[in-house]
Formats: C-alpha cells, sequence, structure tokens
C-alpha cells in the first residue's frame, strides 16, 4: 500500500511530498520525501541522508539545506529523499525498498535518470547501491563516503571509539550480522571490489582528515578507477568529515557535464 500527500513536517516546504508505503522485502513501513521535476525534466535527485539523521536532513539541516538544496532546485530535478529504514547503510533490506521507489518514481513521473548522492552513510550508500544495481544510477556525487562498507564495519569493530563503536553495532543491526559473518552480503556492496560496474560519472570527495570514515576506502576506489574519464576524485589535504559536504555543488556541476557530454 502507497499513499502520497503533502509532507507537513516541520521545516520542511509546503511543496514538498510524503510517500508512505511498505517495504517488499519484509511488509516494514517507511517514508520517503519527494519533489517533482520542474517542466518536462525527466533527471532525479536521490538524496540519501546521513547516519544518525532521516530523510528529511535535505530539508532541515541547516548547511545542508542552504548548500545542496538550491542547486537541486535551481536545475529542475526532481528530488527523491528516501529514509530507509534509518541508519540502515544500504542493507539488504534498504537496497529493496530503494529499488522499489525508483520504480515507482519511474512509473508515477516517467523518471529517466537518477542521480544518487549524498555524504558520508549516504554517500557511502550511493557507492553501494551503484555497484548492487548500475542500471539505476545514471551519476554519483559520493562526499566523505566508506567505500567499502565490509572494511568499515570492522574497521569500527575493532575500534575503541564511542562513535565508531555506535556506528559499527548499527551496521551489524542492519545487515543481521558482521562483515566476517556475512562476508558474501557485505562484499556485493563494495564499490572498491566491483570498480568495474561502476561505468557512470562518479565523483568522490573526501578528507585527509576525516577521524569518522577514513580516507583509505576512498584512495582505494580512486586506484581502482585510475584513468577513468567517468571518475573524479577530489581529496582534501586539511579536511575533516564535515569538509567534502561543501563540495557538493562542485560534485553536482561536474556529473551534469559529463551526462551533457554523455559520459
Amino acid at each position: 500500500m502507497i499513499s502520497l500527500g503533502p509532507a507537513r513536517m516541520p521545516g520542511v516546504p509546503a511543496d514538498v511530498q510524503r510517500l508512505d508505503y511498505a517495504g517488499s522485502a519484509d511488509g516494514t513501513p517507511d517514508w520517503a520525501l519527494l519533489v517533482p521535476p520542474a517542466d518536462s525534466a525527466r533527471l532525479w535527485v536521490v538524496f540519501l541522508h546521513g547516519h544518525g539523521s532521516q530523510g528529511d536532513q535535505l530539508f532541515t539541516r541547516p548547511d545542508i539545506r542552504d548548500g545542496w538544496l538550491p542547486e537541486f532546485r535551481r536545475l529542475g530535478l526532481g528530488i527523491l529523499s528516501p529514509n530507509l529504514r534509518g541508519n540502515a547503510w544500504m542493507s539488504p533490506q534498504a537496497a529493496s525498498d530503494l529499488h522499489d521507489l525508483l520504480e515507482w518514481v519511474r512509473r508515477r513521473h516517467a523518471a529517466r535518470r537518477f542521480i544518487l548522492a549524498g555524504g558520508s552513510m549516504g554517500g557511502s550508500s550511493a557507492l553501494a547501491y551503484a555497484s548492487l544495481h548500475p542500471g539505476d544510477a545514471a551519476a554519483v556525487i559520493a562526499l566523505c563516503p566508506a567505500a567499502d562498507i565490509g572494511d568499515y564495519q570492522r574497521s569500527c569493530a575493532a575500534s575503541g571509539e564511542a562513535i565508531h563503536q555506535e556506528i559499527g553495532l548499527a551496521i551489524r543491526a542492519a545487515y543481521a550480522g558482521e562483515a566476517d559473518e556475512i562476508a558474501a552480503v557485505y562484499d556485493e556492496r563494495s564499490a572498491v571490489r566491483h570498480a568495474a560496474r561502476l561505468t557512470m560519472p562518479v565523483f568522490v570527495c573526501h578528507g585527509a582528515k576525516d577521524a569518522v570514515i577514513p580516507i583509505a576506502g576512498a584512495r582505494r576506489l580512486a586506484r581502482s578507477m585510475e584513468g577513468r574519464v567517468t571518475f573524479r576524485y577530489v581529496e582534501l589535504p586539511d579536511g575533516d568529515h564535515e569538509a567534502p559536504l561543501a563540495e557538493m555543488p562542485r560534485g553536482l556541476g561536474w556529473v551534469m557535464a559529463a551526462l551533457k557530454a554523455g559520459r
């Protein structure tokens, strides 16, 4: 069962619609926010929120709302911002939900192409979903991502830092197992392992001083994608975990130019 109506959520603009649905994988109820594209545009951006946030982050977190949303609107993009089970890190159930949502948007709005975009967990999830379903992604913008969620879960479990322990446990709960227990499930979401599938334009930005998601995974992905005109990697030498978030307009501009050029 799917219902669609005005969002009517604190801080969310009046033109935003809320889509309520039950995941086909297990019937879990969830929701997404969407803004249809301007005029006859058929290009959508799928905003994937960060850890500890929900599907309204694009509209309610000040720096993201003020830095990203105006660019999406200026370009007339359709916007889909799913909740995707909260801190799910593109688990099997979350990936199933997103696949269903994209199919619904295609049918309802004649959508043709989707740009997957996000930072932190959202960037990690964008890369993971594109690795799973490359045909669903016209382009990817991944800021401060874990390019291999399995490796990241292992490192979080081994870390003594509270933030890593919390994230590691959240990933384990979403996947119903640790990376060493169900390696195949994690591995199929690894952008590093499946770089050959990422033939669409991919923009990745990471801060060298990121203490939340270490830069090592992004560098491994950059080495795997080296030489491809469809890949752009930006490293911020003094950047922390939050620094790449300011690079969304730069990433979006590069992606739009790449799509226009037919890359």
